[in-house]
């Protein structure tokens, strides 16, 4: 498998936030999201097989709760979920972040799945497969990251629609935030204010959670690795 790094911090978003977290980062992404803020995972990597990532986890233990986010880790899909059953052997956690632009189908039901359907804000729109949504089970969450009130709009039909909360644990918006944010930690650098988002949320008494990305205001926003 190709990685960017491993890590040991803080859950940021989820029902899983505040939480001690491993972050297993790997390399490669196929979207190209307006406000991602992992660029650097596009390209490049370190190669490390099964052993030798269990073995770096190992060191950052006792922490059991493990993230493999990206980029979109489900492009190494076949070394991965080998990957991922060996650890939930082991009794670790395990979380993973997707697009759902790949396949769910062979991700273990015992991984909770934090699946990211994008918006037309993000440029993507359109690239979740609507046969996933079958795949997720009341451990998973849905989350969407919101530009503007169009995004809003989107997320509430789309969870209106699919009734997305009587099949996962949580549906989360999550306001985006500023590719090349100033160095202070506060909502400034949110592309859409926090408040106006649950202003919204309160009037369509949304089955949804406000999840945001609280190691952005722990540390720098910029600051990678955490």
């Amino acid at each position: 498998m190709y990685l960017i790094e491993i890590y040991k911090s803080i859950q940021g978003e989820s029902s899983f936030a505040g939480r001690p977290c491993i972050f297993v980062r790997l390399a490669g992404c196929n979207l190209r999201c307006a406000w991602c803020d992992s660029e650097y995972t596009f390209t490049g990597g370190y190669r490390r097989n099964d052993q030798e990532i269990v073995a770096e986890i190992e060191k950052l233990a006792p922490v059991k709760l493990v993230e493999f986010t990206g980029g979109e880790p489900l492009l190494q899909e076949r070394e991965l979920v080998p990957l991922m059953e060996r650890l939930l052997n082991q009794g670790y956690e395990l979380m993973i972040e997707t697009s759902g632009e790949r396949p769910l189908g062979r991700v273990p039901r015992a991984v909770h799945k934090i699946v990211d359907v994008k918006c037309p804000g993000s440029g993507e729109a359109g690239s979740f497969r609507l046969e996933n949504l079958a795949c997720l089970t009341d451990r998973d969450e849905v989350k969407f990251v919101i530009a503007n009130r169009g995004d809003y709009e989107f997320a509430r039909d789309f969870l209106r629609e699919h009734r997305l909360e009587s099949c996962v644990a949580e549906v989360l918006l999550s306001p985006a935030f500023s590719k090349t944010p100033a160095p202070q930690r506060t909502t400034d650098n949110a592309l859409l204010d926090p408040r106006e988002l649950v202003e919204w949320m309160l009037a369509d008494a949304l089955p949804a959670r406000l999840s945001l990305q609280i190691h952005k205001y722990v540390w720098e926003p910029q600051k990678k690795g955490v």
